[in-house]
């Protein structure tokens, strides 16, 4: 059978015969089916080689990518029975049930499957990977390990409704510590990190729990058994217990940090929880341990990182990065010490939290329970002989305000301001009692920035400009504005000629068939000359300071969203998302 198997791929002009003979050579060292030699030397795929076996033993091969699969067939086999078999049941026709197998020789999960359930089993062939994603797919991540937990402990036990009793905290605590509850927390884990997750959301509702993955700053649905639900208060003990958190307090929000291995990857994880109505809803906030950016990745154009490059070198004063949560702020800011991180530098940052770990830089983390704030820690680290800052964020009048003076007495600080726009960054700072005197002679620059999807490279596809999305990308400023706040793209120009071509993601299995893959920064740098400065002393609007700036060259959030448009980088529809202006 196995020469047989070899002499059709022969001829079939897969493999050659000099192929074909130090893969039986191999076998006889092996002694694994011929099949499996051939696809570990790499002379054949999986793929091909079930659409060979499916030809000669008669077997339709199906991609299952793409195919239509019966929740009946589902629900007739058990999760535990599919992860097992590594089958995938497809669909079900009067007494006969249809399933994927990757093995046409393994006949034990048919003759088990027509055991238990009495029906008659027909077979077609599938990838292994195929049948793996379909079964994380249609039975949800972590669904056999439901099933052999819940199968092994009364439903009650860990119900969340009678978790509230105290009586039930030890059995809570030894729930967390169950070697199968550890496997579900992990295999959670390691879905989201696979699928490129930066949060994880679960939330507890009246009858249901729900799973969300952050990709690409963008909230995904992910399937779990229906039966995770009973599992809810063992889930968070589990993660609890990995964070450091009280376990028995249910009534308070918590915080925690913990480290795991993926691979030979690390990862940090930030733990939040917070009660709610039907119990506590939990965020765990994935980092690496090592930081993943330089200046050059960051996705500015070549004038912006020329003019980045010239505010770094500056040996004193400010440069503050504005923009929501979330928006990439910190990212941008530790990509800029890294740059400036030598051995004739001394860089000391404080921080809440630290995200990431840079090697040579001195990094603190402020702890309010003890009144270890961002004032208390600035004053110390000054005695320290710092050449280079960075201040987590401007939050109040006493931090921006040691802040300034930092700057002043010769020092380069980064630190952030929650504001919509680069020139509303001086009147935040207005607004909490800086002198406009202060923030004129020590501010260099307000950088705001955010973050928009990447089309994805794979399916990546040009379309002609849709005039709707192109229009309103493009739209100019409507009138009667005048003496309103600035907003994120308020009084932006942009070019009248739109591109003649739009690239989109078509979607595939690359990108999950969103059509986006990894996401890039925006960005508009204000940069303080005397004219900018003079309307802050003036205590100008910001509506009037943004509008200085355009004339005398910056280039908004929404210009630069245009260019990446225009260059096939991103979409209209990401750039109006993340610069959204106000009728």
């Amino acid at each position: 059978m196995a020469l047989r198997l070899g002499e059709i791929l022969v001829e079939k002009g897969i493999i050659t015969p000099q192929e074909l003979e130090a893969a039986v050579k191999k076998q006889q060292e092996t002694k694994e089916l011929i099949g499996v030699v051939l696809v570990n030397m790499g002379l054949i795929t999986d793929r091909k080689l079930l659409q060979v076996l499916g030809e000669q033993q008669g077997i339709h091969f199906m991609d299952l990518k793409g195919a239509k699969i019966d929740q009946k067939a589902i629900e007739l086999v058990p999760a535990k029975f599919a992860w097992h078999y590594k089958i995938m049941p497809i669909k079900l026709e009067g007494n006969v049930l249809t399933i994927a197998i990757a093995n046409p020789f393994d006949m034990w999960p048919i003759d088990d499957l027509e055991t238990n359930l009495g029906y008659r089993v027909d077979k077609v062939l599938a990838t292994g990977q195929d049948i793996a994603e379909a079964i994380k797919k249609f039975y949800g991540v972590g669904a056999d390990t439901v099933e052999r937990i819940l199968a092994g402990e009364p439903r009650k036990a860990v119900d969340a409704r009678t978790a509230e009793r105290k009586d039930n905290v030890e059995d809570l605590e030894k729930m967390a510590e169950v070697a199968s509850v550890i496997k579900l927390v992990n295999q959670i884990l390691q879905e989201a990190i696979k699928e490129r997750a930066t949060d994880i959301h679960i939330e507890h509702f009246r009858d249901d729990l729900s799973l969300r993955y952050r990709i690409d700053g963008i909230l995904y649905d992910k399937s779990t058994s229906e039966n995770i639900r009973y599992l809810y208060q063992a889930i968070i003990s589990r993660i609890k217990v990995m964070s450091g958190l009280d376990i028995v307090e249910r009534r308070l929000p918590q915080d925690g940090r913990a480290r795991i291995k993926i691979g030979v990857s690390e990862y940090e994880l930030r733990i939040s929880t917070i009660p709610t109505l039907y119990g506590e809803n939990i965020v765990i906030r994935i980092l690496p341990t090592t930081m993943l950016f330089s200046v050059a990745d960051l996705g500015m154009s070549e004038e912006e990182l020329k003019i980045l490059g010239n505010l770094i070198s500056r040996p004193h004063g400010i440069i503050f990065l504005t923009g929501p949560t979330g928006s990439g702020k910190t990212t941008t800011l530790y990509a800029c010490l890294n740059k400036l991180n030598t051995r004739d530098k001394k860089i000391i940052t404080i921080e809440d939290p630290i995200e990431y770990e840079l090697g040579g830089i001195s990094q603190s983390q402020i702890n309010p329970k003890i009144n270890l704030t961002f004032a208390v820690m600035l004053r110390s680290v000054l005695r320290h002989d710092p050449d280079i800052m960075m201040v987590g964020e401007v939050r109040d009048f006493e931090t921006a305000d040691i802040t300034i003076q930092t700057a002043l007495t010769g020092h380069l600080v980064f630190s952030t301001l929650h504001t919509n726009d680069a020139a509303s960054g001086a009147t935040r700072l207005l607004d909490i009692g800086v002198e406009p005197f202060l923030i004129a002679s020590s501010v260099e620059a307000f950088i705001a920035q955010r973050l928009v999807r990447t089309i994805c490279s794979k399916c990546k596809e040009k379309t002609k400009a849709s005039p709707s999305s192109a229009d309103k990308a493009s739209e100019k400023p409507k009138p009667g504005n005048k003496g309103r706040k600035a907003k994120s793209s308020a009084g932006d120009t942009l070019p009248d000629k739109k591109p003649a071509a739009i690239y989109r993601g078509k979607g595939c299995d690359e990108c999950s068939h969103t059509g986006y893959k990894g996401r890039t920064g925006i960005y508009e740098i204000l940069v303080l000359n005397d004219e900018i400065r003079k309307l802050i002393t003036e205590k100008a609007s910001a509506d009037i300071i943004k509008e200085k700036a355009i004339k005398l060259g910056m280039r908004t959030l929404r210009q630069d969203g245009w260019d990446k448009i225009a260059a096939g980088v991103t979409t209209p529809e990401e750039v109006i998302r993340v610069t959204q202006e106000e009728d």
